[in-house]
């Protein structure tokens, strides 16, 4: 496979120096991703680095994931409009972890192929180089006037908040250029890859590189900013960002998140953000437009990018989540989902306490749902609805509102799901 013509069909190289697809056509090419290290969980819009690694390594080369515990503790000034808080060092550590374990899912870290991917945390050689020692070594190397033509300085000075920028993210692009550089020395890494807005941190990784190694074989390349086609911020929803940590974004909503992608996005998206063939992905399209109402392309992103992040136990189970609110078949899969997939599903409904104790004791569903939980104003609204097939506890029908409650009602032991006609939901939690 051919890493570039690969990239270039998916729609994944935004900028590329001169010669870059020579050096990978050479034979075997480490390459590097940065990634920051803010959190102990991705999100996705750290996906499309992680795919290029990804494709990088199916083309035959070798990928270095580089944790920023270093440049992490600065804050890259690039796309921000203030400072940010740092870090200490035991939440890097952790973070670390945490990530490499998501990072696992999409590469082979622990085979013996030559080109098994490695991860590396910049800290490590950061750590114990003194100050002096970097700005007489490194800070020589670099003009002021070099730094200060970079895009992301340049949009910081000029803001029209007035924040400035601080020494320490001014030195940030100092940092990430000496990380190519020991990547070079220590790995023999011929290529860093990132975002568009990383354009003028890498090259001043390549700069010091010919400056000091005195080569011209350091390479650049990135990817486009991500976009949604309505011109919204992609990876976004009401709720923040959209983890790949399941504990942060279950399963469930992390696959409702793609399936509802417009079909612009989604044919964009399907490119990005799987391996799917060319061939697989067209045929999709020619679907799409003969039926957009049966949606294969958003269906299919889901599914492929669900089993890659979690699992496909875990994408089986959004599926039949996904149904609970449509089908009146869906009692056994109520029982089956854990407590964060259904609170992911009935997200916004009215809730209600009731005693334990109650159930216990066997109050009748009538009084449950009236004295106990102003889910009906009154028993004759109830029994009303009970008698012409419109009232259902954990979707199951109930016809007699006086039969008693029980704890056997109770799913993942805490909640009653009560149905009021076709739409109307209301969630009772024990407690």
């Amino acid at each position: 496979m051919d890493f570039i013509q690969e990239l270039t069909w998916r729609g994944m190289i935004h900028q590329m120096m001169p010669g870059t697809d020579e050096q990978l056509k050479k034979g075997m090419t480490a390459a590097y991703l940065g990634i920051d290290p803010t959190a102990d969980s991705l999100h996705i819009g750290h996906l499309v680095g992680v795919m290029m690694l990804k494709h990088f390594q199916r083309s035959g080369h070798k990928p270095i994931a580089l944790i920023g515990g270093a440049t992490g503790m600065i804050g890259d000034p690039s796309m921000k409009s203030q400072e940010r808080k740092l870090l200490d060092v035991a939440t890097l550590r952790h973070n670390q972890e945490a990530i490499k374990k998501q990072l696992s899912k999409f590469l082979d870290f622990d085979s013996d192929a030559p080109n098994a991917a490695i991860l590396v945390n910049n800290y490590d050689w950061m750590k114990d180089y003194g100050f002096l020692d970097f700005i007489r070594d490194i800070g020589k190397c670099i003009t002021v006037n070099y730094m200060m033509a970079k895009d992301s300085v340049k949009k910081r000075l000029s803001g029209d908040a007035g924040q400035g920028m601080s020494f320490t993210e001014f030195s940030y692009q100092l940092l990430q250029g000496y990380d190519f550089l020991h990547l070079y020395q220590n790995e023999g890494c011929r290529l860093q890859l990132g975002g568009s807005d990383q354009w003028g941190n890498i090259t001043t990784g390549t700069e010091l590189i010919r400056r000091i190694a005195g080569a011209d074989d350091a390479f650049a390349l990135t990817c486009p900013l991500i976009t949604k086609a309505d011109g919204g911020k992609f990876g976004k929803t009401e709720s923040g960002n959209v983890w790949l940590d399941p504990a942060r974004t279950t399963p469930y909503q992390f696959y409702q998140f793609w399936l509802n992608v417009s079909d612009d996005d989604a044919q964009k998206y399907i490119k990005i953000f799987t391996v799917l063939s060319k061939e697989e992905i067209d045929a999709l399209v020619e679907e799409q437009k003969a039926d957009p109402g049966l949606r294969p392309l958003q269906k299919r992103l889901a599914k492929e990018i669900t089993c890659m992040v979690h699992s496909e136990k875990d994408y089986e189970m959004a599926v039949e989540a996904s149904q609970i609110l449509f089908s009146n078949k869906a009692a056994a899969t109520l029982r089956k989902i854990d407590e964060a997939t259904l609170l992911s599903v009935f997200d916004g409904v009215p809730q209600f306490e009731v005693s334990r104790k109650d159930l216990e004791d066997g109050v009748s569903i009538a009084d449950l749902l009236t004295d106990r939980a102003p889910v009906f104003p009154s028993k004759g609204e109830l029994r009303k609805l009970a008698q012409g097939g419109g009232f259902a506890i954990n979707k199951e029908k109930v016809a007699d509102p006086y039969a008693p409650a029980s704890t056997d009602m109770l799913l993942n032991d805490k909640y009653i799901l009560v149905q009021k006609g076709k739409k109307n939901y209301f969630l009772l939690r024990a407690v």
